[in-house]
């Protein structure tokens, strides 16, 4: 291990004391010269990748959730419901109340086929046809 004389800009090292009173900080020689640096830097731009990846993988996720909300979303029920043939308007406003409060209706609504729409609202309305 090699000393280097205290000149008082660095405290970060261990103080070693010697007899004469002076101290001196032990210095390390990384084995290749500024190798330890380049590691350094690498880490730092692997955690910068990794975090451009995380909010990149976070973005999308979030986007493909407006997406999904935009699909099932009430205007989207609405339109589908407005073109729906033999809806009353007791059913029309029974079926707006349920599409405002359960997001999982709206999605059941819109993915069925056409002709099961309308029995389906019915039966979850409990409103018989006619």
């Amino acid at each position: 291990m090699a000393y280097l004389e205290d000149d008082g800009t660095s405290g970060s090292g261990e103080d070693v004391h010697t007899l004469e009173g002076h101290k001196r900080h032990p210095v390390v020689v990384p084995s290749g010269s500024g190798g330890r640096k380049r590691s350094r830097k690498a880490n730092g731009d692997a955690i910068v990748d990794a975090m451009l990846e995380i909010a990149a993988a976070s973005k999308m996720r979030a986007n493909a959730i407006l997406k999904n909300e935009d699909r099932f979303s009430i205007s989207k029920c609405i339109k589908v419901l407005d073109e729906l043939q033999g809806v009353d308007e007791r059913l029309y406003f029974l079926a707006l109340d349920l599409f405002e409060n359960n997001s999982c209706a709206r999605e059941i609504f819109i993915s069925l086929k056409g002709e099961k729409r309308l029995p389906w609202l019915q039966c979850k309305l409990s409103v018989s046809s006619g």
